[in-house]
């Protein structure tokens, strides 16, 4: 319930693989709202995972809402535990990220995704994402494996410097 700075690399916690929650209690409701305030509070953000927070768990809300390049849009949705069940043929895109906020690049990403996990209520939830909410998922599945953006781009002639609007 609270919003919470998002850490920026080098932090040790972005590059280590996240422990999964396990039983989704009053800690995990009261790390999905963290998420989810935080998520709000960041200009432009479409998803945080956990250790972005400094939370070392398998978490990450998203929420597409509104962005020019989402198809599907499933809302805001926090998980517990992802997997991915089904995914397509990847296409490069333009990413960013609130731990690298100086810096983009151009990742392959599967354009569909479906992936399961488990609600803040403790239910399972199954989404068929594609475009970009899929990208979204997949982003933040990184993080959760302690990898960001920078470790997927092909090359150094694919990261870019951030453009700055005013």
């Amino acid at each position: 319930m609270a919003v919470r700075p998002v850490l920026r690399v080098p932090e040790r916690v972005l590059s280590e693989r996240a422990r999964p929650v396990g039983e989704i209690d009053d800690s995990a409701r009261a790390l999905a709202v963290d998420l989810v305030d935080t998520m709000r509070a960041s200009p432009a953000c479409v998803g945080l995972a956990a250790p972005q927070i400094g939370v070392g768990l398998r978490a990450f809300a998203i929420d597409v809402t509104g962005h020019r390049k989402a198809r599907s849009c499933h809302g805001e949705v926090v998980l517990f535990d992802p997997e991915i069940l089904v995914c397509s043929d990847p296409v490069h895109g333009r990413e960013g990220c609130m731990s690298v906020p100086d810096l983009t690049g151009d990742v392959a990403r599967w354009t569909e995704v479906v992936v399961r996990g488990l609600t803040p209520d403790g239910e399972e939830r199954v989404l068929q994402t594609d475009a970009f909410e899929a990208r979204a998922v997949q982003h933040e599945l990184d993080h959760l494996d302690g990898l960001l953006f920078l470790d997927r781009v092909s090359s150094a002639a694919a990261v870019f410097r951030r453009r700055m609007y005013r």
